[in-house]
Parts: C-alpha cells; structure tokens; sequence
C-alpha cells in the first residue's frame, strides 16, 4: 500500500513537472485579515481539517476543477497528494461523514471571482492573474 501510494506521488510530481508547471499562488480576498499562510495550513483548509485561518476567522477553501493542471499540480505540492490518493481522501471523508471536498469553479477568473467578494474564502490561481482583488498569501514551488 505505501509502495503504491508512494509510486502514485512520484508519478503526480513527475508529470506536474513535464507539463510546464505554472506559477502558483494561495489568494484570499483584498479585504481579508490573512496576509501570509504556511503550506501546512493551506493544506489543512483544503483538506477538511481546519474551517479556520490562523486568526481564527472562518476560512472556505475554493477549488479548480478537477483534472486541471493547476489542480493537481496545487495537491502535489502543498498537499503532498496525488490526484488518486485525493480522490481516494474524499472518498473517505465522505463515507465516514468527516467532511466533503471543496466547492469547484472553473478557471483562474472564476475562483479570483469568487474569492475576491468574500474574505472568508481562499483559493490557488495561476500568479500572472493576480490583481488589486485578492492577496497572494502563498507563493507554491
């Protein structure tokens, strides 16, 4: 099981990798509070175990939709999941009644769109759509 999970990463992190990985970055609304966050809690939020910043504000994680290069490319890094290990995660949570994944928009537009009108909300966008909307509060290598 760790040898398959463990072969599912480096296959993940090799075709993120051959694909011409984009810049990456975490964004909250312009008028959130949160000004910088570490992988870690970016991670928690995403993954059902935090529905809290740091500061202790109410924190909704937004998602691209699934399949997308951004997608799998933010779980590689940030969740340290491949697309099979996440979808077998929410197939857990789910069955077990711990959680349900994040909402899906399409496109970079839609989650800045989205995030930007409301400062409870965090998602990942391409960094060359970052504008005076939202705050990047973590740059993904």
């Amino acid at each position: 099981m760790l040898k398959r999970k463990l072969c599912c990463t480096l296959a993940a992190l090799l075709v993120v990798g051959s694909a011409g990985a984009a810049d990456l970055v975490v964004i909250v609304s312009a008028r959130a509070p949160v000004t910088a966050l570490r992988a870690d809690q970016v991670a928690d939020i995403f993954l059902a175990e935090s529905n809290r910043f740091p500061d202790g504000g109410e924190a909704t994680p937004v998602d691209q939709q699934v399949g997308t290069v951004l997608r799998d490319e933010f779980y590689v890094k940030v969740a340290r999941r491949s697309p099979a290990l996440m979808r077998a995660y929410w197939t857990k949570m789910i069955f077990t009644g711990r959680g349900q994944p994040p909402r899906e928009v399409p496109g970079n537009a839609g989650v800045k769109k989205l995030v930007a009108e409301n400062p409870g909300m965090i998602g990942y966008i391409d960094r060359s759509e970052l504008d005076p909307t939202v705050r990047a509060v973590l740059m993904v290598r």
